[in-house]
């Protein structure tokens, strides 16, 4: 409570500081940030108003329903794991392995497993723990799938072509799991169910975050499931959600084991008019989601059903474990929304189109913010900083409280200052990623095309190209904002 009275009090202390009558020479600077204020904040209040009348009202009712028809069903489904693991510690290995074994323990239909490992201790640690497990496994399969490592698209790719060996019907599942995040032990009966609907083609779940060491890293995550948890009820009302979270997704296994689904999770592409053709090396889930999306299937979420991804830092500090993250997951998203929007926006319903949009349009209207102050600040008054630190700090601070009573639990005082680091610094690095799509490198591992290699002159060429049309969008970004701010 402490924080959040000291917060509360300086929020007042700044409004105290700023004289109203020395506001007048900004005032076209206050009518920029209003109106870019005004589009954020109501697209805000629709997705929450969306969340809320999905998780009220439209997902109780068609959760019914899936479950009504699949008791009336004669053949419970059949449900095939799929886990990746590669180098992660034993001490996540054990629980995210048992939570997948007692999941298919518990599957009324029956279960396989397919765990892709690359290390020998990693299949040995996960036969015994199958041994070990205390409940009856007689109805569960598993299969080991050593392979070598050469990514992870290459081992889903290969995990879905053995699953597709099995024969799975059109009423089966595939329930992808990465190899540090936890399912539920009802996970089949709970989404199972939903495949009934002849138009799902897949679903994923609420998230929950497991980092033992308290800190900014893990206020940081748990934020941001928590705004996740808002935007994906919201899309949940179209029956169709911006990412299969590769953490853990559920696929329909007739679609999952589709000769041409399972090439474009392997060999999965763009071709950009500047850097030319892109081979994806991230983003899995991306991919995933954009076949479907493509072919008219519809995603479902389920808010009440939830996986525990257990975290660590990747590095150091905060701030480089946070923009190392960022640039992998916003590089997946921007490589992804150009073609999506490409789509006819029938197929993916009008709602969902501007959402994409929305992802691209965010990077610049979140970045004028704080430009319009700085030119004001310095060409007019000075005054305006404390007046939009204070107006920041209120507006996150609101943003915090509906999150948190979306959830229903409190939050801490850092949320707010993470929410607006996620926006500003989220954006800077949307618009540096924006101009160099074919930059991927996972987190982990040392695939990827890193600054350590020697670039060839046509890749020095398109990393100058890169930071030329990165400049030249920031200075046509500022040369706007200057004129809408009255400067220029």
């Amino acid at each position: 409570m402490l924080g959040h009275i000291s917060y509360i009090s300086a929020i007042v202390l700044l409004v105290a500081l700023v004289p109203p009558d020395r506001l007048g020479a900004a005032q076209n600077t206050l009518i920029v940030i209003g109106f870019l204020g005004a589009w954020r904040y109501s697209w805000a209040l629709i997705n929450f108003s969306r969340a809320i009348y999905f998780r009220r009202f439209a997902y109780p009712r068609r959760k019914a329903l899936a479950h009504q028809r699949y008791a009336e069903r004669a053949r419970a489904a059949h449900a095939y794991f799929l886990t990746t693991s590669y180098k992660i510690e034993p001490d996540i290995t054990i629980p995210v392995y048992s939570s997948v074994f007692r999941a298919a323990a518990h599957s009324a239909g029956g279960a396989t497993i397919v765990a892709s490992v690359v290390d020998g201790a990693d299949e040995r640690l996960v036969r015994q723990v199958f041994s070990a497990m205390r409940q009856d496994m007689s109805g569960v399969k598993l299969v080991i799938d050593r392979i070598p490592g050469t990514g992870k698209r290459d081992a889903l790719a290969k995990a879905f072509g053995l699953i597709a060996r099995e024969c799975p019907t059109h009423d089966d599942v595939v329930i992808v799991v990465d190899g540090d995040s936890c399912v539920p032990v009802d996970i089949v009966a709970q989404t199972a169910p939903f495949f009934t609907d002849s138009k799902v083609g897949a679903l994923t779940t609420d998230e929950a975050v497991d980092i033992p060491k308290a800190g900014l890293f893990r206020d940081w995550f748990g934020m941001r499931f928590d705004q996740r948890q808002v935007m994906m009820c919201s899309m949940g009302v179209s029956n169709r959600v911006l990412t299969l979270t590769g953490r853990m997704s559920v696929f329909r296994a007739s679609l999952a084991t589709h000769p041409e689904f399972i090439q474009l999770v392997k060999h999965d592409h763009i071709d950009h008019w500047r850097l030319g053709r892109v081979n994806f090396l991230t983003g899995d889930d991306k991919s995933t989601w954009y076949w479907l999306l493509s072919h008219g299937w519809e995603m479902a979420y389920l808010p009440d059903v939830r996986s525990v991804s257990m975290e660590t830092q990747p590095l150091p500090t905060f701030w480089s474990s946070a923009i190392t993250l960022m640039v992998r997951w916003f590089g997946n998203m921007l490589r992804t929304n150009g073609r999506a929007l490409d789509l006819p926006r029938r197929t993916i319903g009008t709602f969902v189109w501007w959402s994409i949009l929305d992802q691209n349009l965010s990077i610049w209207t979140t970045l004028a913010g704080p430009l319009s102050v700085a030119a004001a600040a310095v060409f007019f008054d000075p005054i305006v900083i404390p007046a939009y630190i204070a107006w920041v700090m209120f507006t996150r601070y609101m943003f915090c409280i509906a999150i948190g009573l979306f959830r229903g639990r409190a939050f801490p005082i850092t949320y707010p200052f993470l929410l607006y680091f996620g926006q500003l610094v989220g954006a800077a690095v949307k618009s540096y990623v924006f101009f160099r799509l074919d930059r991927q490198k996972w987190t982990r591992q040392s695939a990827g095309r890193g600054p350590r290699t020697r670039l060839s002159l046509g890749q020095t060429l398109r990393a100058y190209g890169s930071v030329y049309l990165h400049l030249i969008a920031l200075g046509w970004l500022s040369l706007a904002v200057l004129y809408l701010t009255g400067v220029a």
